[in-house]
C-alpha cells in the first residue's frame, strides 16, 4: 500500500491519534464514510434521468 511498511503505518496512526484524540476519531471516520457513500450513490445515480414533473392540472383549468 503506497510502499508503506507496518511500522510506518503504526507511526502515522499514532500521529493521527495524538492530533485528533481518541473521542474524535470515530466521529471523523463516520463523516468520511458518509462522504464516500454519498459519492458512490452520486456515481450510481448519475446516469439516471430525473423523472418528469407532473402537473397538478391547475394550468389546464385556465
Amino acid at each position: 500500500m503506497f510502499g508503506l511498511r507496518g511500522t510506518e503505518i503504526i507511526i502515522i496512526a499514532l500521529v493521527i491519534l495524538l492530533l485528533f484524540g481518541g473521542k474524535k476519531i470515530p466521529e471523523l471516520m463516520r463523516g468520511i464514510g458518509k462522504g464516500v457513500k454519498g459519492f458512490k450513490d452520486g456515481l450510481n445515480g448519475a446516469g439516471d434521468e430525473p423523472a418528469p414533473e407532473e402537473n397538478s392540472g391547475a394550468d389546464e383549468a385556465k
